[in-house]
């Protein structure tokens, strides 16, 4: 009875709100732990069925990694991949059918040069994982099960890769552009299309690029905001390229790339307080995410979802989240065609660790995964406050964009979800 005539209440209060908002997108967040005896975790892709790969890390001496299939409930039935007879090993990639790709080192002496090989590996676990090639890695692999990566040539320059599964003999080197000594593929999408950059390391200096996937060399440069660095990390199925460039200015800010070329790329900005920002996962709905820091590799960093027009109202992750979990999410490495991100972090406990975002149902405040009763005595108990007051509470500011106070606005969005349930 008393949610019949809440509804009924609800509906009455709406007829005299002239265009209801669209609301504002929160997150739950989850744990999603590390392995018995290690320090740390990272998340760093996850798949449409919300699979999710990355790795463990212990910062001993040495240093022991171990990719991971991360259990999803934060249960921590996590499943260790193992290497390829080394200590250390790190997940990249998986796709739609589960299959898993990234890089893990052996114990062979001849490999002191750079230790690490492009891996698939067995998602049941250690026993048949599968090195594709000497002194590379392997960064995407996409629903057709084309992988791509980078592998050093016979004369010690590393080069963007197509891996072929059957026969590391047979991997194709898709070689770099003009000015240019070495290459890495970053991205391979469901069409084929590679993305990555071409550089002159150890020297400072990238270039984004559309690779030539035929190995003919026709690849394309990217270009810059203006300045002189651009790396392209992510492609989705439409063909959007999303990175990092340097401005005129020379900070390194989030950007889409122009597939034509340097002609159209659009700065996508970064945080107030922000001088650098990267995005590195762009889903076929393009919605974009990454992280900025006041410098690049330095100091404390934040998980952002970027617009997509370049109007800089991006969106710190931090800030859609309940602060009272005491999460500190650091960056966002990767966003399925469902709206889940995954990335990292510093949990309540102080710990680095690989996180999931999951969409709340805006309007569930407490949150329980639900939009009822408790829900709208909440919001009634914010009503018509602002952060100056003693009542104000952030999470019942569900109006896009947010304002600043509860009104008619976020009661319109509380409304068109009521009794949802996630």
């Amino acid at each position: 009875m008393k949610k019949t005539y809440l509804c009924s209440l609800v509906t009455f209060l709406l007829s005299v709100i002239a265009s209801p908002a669209a609301a504002a997108i929160r997150y739950n967040v989850t744990d999603l732990g590390t392995l018995p005896g290690y320090e740390s975790s990272r998340a760093l892709s996850i798949n449409n069925n919300g699979q999710i790969v990355g790795w463990a890390t212990d910062m001993g001496y040495p240093e022991v990694s171990r990719a991971i299939l991360f259990d999803s409930t934060g249960k921590g039935n996590n499943v260790d991949f193992g290497t390829l007879g080394g200590l250390r090993s790190y997940a990249l990639a998986i796709n739609n059918r589960g299959q898993i790709v990234g890089a893990a080192d052996s114990n062979d002496p001849d490999l002191s040069r750079q230790p690490w090989h492009p891996t698939i590996f067995d998602p049941c676990g250690p026993a048949n994982n599968i090195k594709l090639g000497n002194n590379g890695r392997a960064w995407s692999i996409n629903d057709y099960g084309q992988i791509v990566g980078d592998m050093l040539n016979t004369s010690g320059f590393g080069r963007a890769t197509i891996f072929d599964v059957n026969d590391p003999n047979n991997n194709t080197l898709l070689g770099t552009i003009d000015g240019f000594d070495n290459s890495v593929a970053r991205s391979i999408n469901n069409i084929g299309q590679i993305v990555g950059h071409a550089d002159n390391f150890p020297l400072p200096g990238e270039r984004a690029m559309l690779f030539d996937h035929t190995g003919a060399g026709n690849h394309v440069d990217l270009g810059t905001l203006g300045g002189q660095y651009s790396a392209a990390v992510s492609i989705n199925d439409k063909g959007q390229i999303v990175g990092a460039a340097s401005t005129t200015s020379g900070y390194e800010h989030a950007a889409i790339f122009d597939p034509n070329g340097p002609g159209n790329n659009i700065d996508l900005g970064t945080l107030p307080a922000c001088n650098y920002s990267v995005a590195v996962s762009i889903n076929n709905q393009g919605q974009i995410i990454g992280w900025a820091s006041l410098e690049k590799m330095v100091g404390p960093s934040y998980a952002v979802m970027f617009k997509s027009n370049g109007n800089v109202n991006n969106i710190n992750l931090n800030d859609r989240i309940d602060p009272n979990l005491g999460w500190s999410l650091s960056g966002a490495t990767c966003i399925n065609n469902n709206g889940w991100i995954v990335g990292w972090g510093a949990n309540p406990d102080g710990f680095r660790r690989a996180f999931l975002l999951t969409p709340a149902t805006p309007g569930d405040s407490e949150p329980d995964r639900d939009v009822d009763l408790e829900d709208y005595a909440i919001l009634a108990a914010a009503w018509r406050s602002t952060p100056a007051d003693d009542n104000w509470n952030p999470f019942c500011d569900i109006s896009e964009l947010k304002d600043n106070l509860i009104d008619e606005r976020d009661l319109a969005v509380f409304s068109s979800n009521w009794l949802a349930q996630q």
